[in-house]
């Protein structure tokens, strides 16, 4: 989407991801929680701003060692379906290939069907199910993008 970029979080930037996080999820994150990642040596959240600089999505990554885990990501109700997520999503990809990971992993509700369509076209692949994973008891889909052997193909 044009006119978008992306940056890392800052503690300045959570009004308006918690704003995202409550229209997002019926269990969203509370300020603690995002305070947390943005404090972990291992995580590396980033938020996605438009041309006016508003905030209009955010996405919470961890790496540790050569594992990369989405732990959460969202976009604000009214901007999606611009390839918002989608450009939050391969940025994590990007970064965890420089930083020579070997695969990213996350769960997803299977209600969701366009998160997983959108992970399914980035090239993730489901391997597993968590049951009642969710705090109402929806299971979660384990899914997980493999990186190739050779650096330039995926």
């Amino acid at each position: 989407m044009e006119g978008i970029t992306i940056r890392p979080m800052t503690e300045d930037d959570l009004d308006a991801v918690l704003a995202i996080e409550k229209a997002s999820f019926p269990s969203p994150w509370g300020r603690i929680l995002f305070l947390g990642e943005l404090n972990s040596a291992h995580s590396f959240p980033m938020v996605a701003r438009n041309s006016e600089g508003i905030v209009v999505g955010y996405i919470c990554p961890m790496l540790v060692i050569d594992e990369g885990h989405i732990l959460n990501v969202a976009v604000h109700p009214r901007y999606r379906g611009h390839g918002i997520g989608r450009l939050l999503v391969k940025k994590v990809l990007a970064d965890c290939r420089f930083k020579e990971a070997e695969f990213v992993s996350l769960e997803v509700r299977p209600s969701n069907t366009v998160a997983i369509t959108l992970y399914r076209d980035l090239g993730f692949i489901v391997t597993g199910r968590r049951k009642a994973y969710y705090e109402n008891g929806e299971d979660a889909l384990m899914m997980e993008y493999i990186f190739n052997d050779d650096k330039g193909n995926d």
